[in-house]
């Protein structure tokens, strides 16, 4: 489905629902990329995103400072140890930063199930 057809299709889904379900959309409206990415820092798992982005970022720090080795070593034993330990590094930082994508998705269909059920429950009284 094109973006044209959702916004249509959440034009036609806002029209139909009554003033006080308007209060409701707009209370629980979709978060955007950032502050998504900034929620994962919070709640009963916070803790482990901070310790995924802490070593992350010791990767990717490691992995420049190898790179910067690398790029300085003279002879080539030492160049492939250097840059052998700087692409593994720099590559083992992304993929661990790419694990947090998943959880973001699923918070963002959890957000949307709970919006469903407070719109069934208030529509319930």
């Amino acid at each position: 489905m094109t973006n044209s057809q959702n916004s249509k299709l959440d034009q036609m889904i806002a029209s139909a629902l009554s003033d006080r379900d308007q209060e409701v959309l707009a209370e629980t409206r979709e978060l955007g990329y950032f502050a998504l990415g900034l929620s994962q820092f919070g709640g009963p798992l916070g803790w482990v995103t901070w310790i995924i982005m802490i070593l992350q970022a010791t990767m990717f720090l490691a992995g420049l400072y190898c790179g910067v080795q690398f790029f300085a070593a003279t002879e080539i034993v030492p160049a492939l140890k250097w840059g052998l330990s700087a692409a593994v590094l720099v590559l083992m930082a992304l993929q661990i930063k790419l694990s947090l994508a998943p959880q973001m998705q699923a918070d963002r269909i959890i957000r949307e199930i709970k919006r469903v059920e407070l719109l069934v429950v208030s529509q319930a009284k």
